[in-house]
């Protein structure tokens, strides 16, 4: 599956919360989620326009380590 290319962080902060992440916090441009679901995890996400397309594979990847997915199941379930 091919990712987005012109996705906001918004869309994106809004697509994790399928995945019960919730904001806790924003320092600046990076704005930080929490899970409690299979224990705690955090992940930021900079506050841009679109979101750079590694960052955004990071962001999954690190996500995906966290559920025991690949990052092309975390990008099926959010997108």
């Amino acid at each position: 599956m091919k990712l987005p290319r012109d996705l906001a962080a918004q869309e994106l902060i809004r697509a994790c919360k399928k995945l019960g992440y919730i904001e806790t916090r924003q320092t600046g441009s990076h704005i930080r989620l929490t899970t409690q679901e299979n224990g705690q995890h955090h992940i930021t996400i900079p506050n841009h326009k679109p979101i750079k397309l590694g960052t955004l594979s990071a962001i999954l990847t690190d996500i995906g380590s966290h559920f025991n997915l690949s990052k092309e199941d975390v990008a099926k379930a959010l997108f």
